[in-house]
């Protein structure tokens, strides 16, 4: 199970675009969260910064693509790029660059707590020793105010017009940053570190979050309570047993199904929302063993209760989303082709190739309109050795 959760206090978080290049299996790849013209009758409450009606972004979005298209891929990117403005430390993110004989590099437009757009342009050198140093990393950060009137189009003209200045010392510029807010969820067999269920700040609300869940993904359970003995302990009652969930980890998973487990650490994002932990929300197929309507109905929710100046990034494989009401720009397709050298995947907006009120996105997906299905002919050649 992998959680990461960085929220010192109330902060919002929106990412605008990112580019990324020569990072695992990323090369100019491009991916914009801004949309051109406000949506008459979207279900999707304040999609634009709040107090700057022009300033749009996608505050839901929805990233679907097949297998090893990237989409895990670009979480734990955006992950390790927030750690890098954070923590000012290049390591992590350096052991994502695919080719080290090559430049790498990315470039990110992003909102926090203030109205101001930052832009953050990274570039590290080839590796000329046996490993890199912080003379390798060159970072720029450039600022615009958001005022009344902006749109991020607006925006991006300010940046675009500054002064191009030789760039110092990374940490210093990262120093310009402030107020960064985020979590991520992972699949519990992600690669990375693992670490515990999230447990919300407000435990009591946890517990009924929890109870919720669990109750509909295993209708046996009877009871989620918190232990009264045993500090940051919580327990899963059945009628005749009993699960205990300690520090955040589960200390006997041979009860629980995978749906059931992957209910819980659901639990704590869902709760993080429900109580506006922080700002950015990465959820990682956390559904894959979960019924396609718990997952709707999970994620309407999630959609519903996202504060004002957040942002919600959500992977999936199940097609029943693509019936929900939502505007067509939220949804996302990752294209992965091999073959293509130079951009290996790509980012597709939904938006950019339906353009009329009346085209059906599920029946746009289903003729493989945004060239996203598998190649399954080697799958049936098995029928015919």
């Amino acid at each position: 199970m992998k959680t990461e959760i960085i929220s010192k206090e109330k902060r919002n978080m929106i990412v605008m675009d990112v580019r990324i290049d020569n990072f695992v299996s990323f090369k100019d790849f491009h991916m914009n969260m801004s949309y051109p013209k406000k949506i008459v009758g979207s279900c999707i409450q304040n999609e634009y910064l709040g107090g700057r009606e022009n300033f749009r972004y996608k505050k839901v979005n929805i990233i679907m693509g097949a297998n090893a298209s990237g989409k895990t891929s670009l979480g734990k990117m955006l992950m390790r790029i927030f750690n890098f403005i954070d923590k000012k430390q290049y390591e992590k993110l350096t052991e994502f660059i695919n080719d080290t004989a090559k430049e790498a590099s990315f470039t990110m437009d992003f909102v926090t707590n203030q109205f101001i757009m930052y832009r953050i342009r990274t570039v590290i050198k080839p590796r000329q020793k046996d490993k890199y140093q912080s003379t390798d990393i060159a970072v720029k950060v450039k600022a615009a105010e958001i005022n009344s009137r902006d749109s991020y189009e607006t925006c991006v003209s300010k940046i675009e017009q500054q002064k191009e200045e030789k760039p110092v010392n990374y940490i210093e510029e990262l120093e310009k940053v402030q107020g960064l807010s985020w979590m991520f969820e992972y699949p519990f067999d992600s690669a990375e570190d693992r670490t515990g269920v999230h447990v919300a700040r407000n435990r009591e609300h946890f517990v009924q979050v929890l109870e919720k869940i669990l109750k509909t993904l295993d209708p046996a359970i009877n009871k989620v309570e918190k232990s009264d003995e045993i500090e940051n302990t919580y327990i899963v009652r059945y009628v005749n047993k009993a699960v205990i969930i300690q520090d955040g980890k589960i200390l006997d998973t041979s009860v629980l199904s995978s749906g059931t487990k992957a209910g819980i650490e659901i639990a704590g994002m869902l709760t993080a929302i429900l109580d506006g932990e922080c700002g950015f929300y990465y959820c990682d197929e956390k559904f894959s063993y979960i019924h396609s309507d718990v997952e709707k109905a999970i994620l309407s929710v999630m959609i519903q209760k996202m504060g004002v100046n957040e942002q919600l990034f959500f992977t999936t494989h199940n097609t029943e989303i693509l019936d929900m009401p939502l505007p067509k720009h939220s949804f996302l397709f990752l294209k992965k082709d091999v073959s293509d050298e130079d951009r290996p995947i790509q980012c597709i907006s939904a938006s950019s190739l339906l353009k009329r009120n009346t085209d059906n996105l599920k029946n746009a997906v289903e003729n493989d309109l945004f060239s996203v299905a598998p190649d399954i002919g080697k799958i049936y050649q098995l029928a015919d050795d």
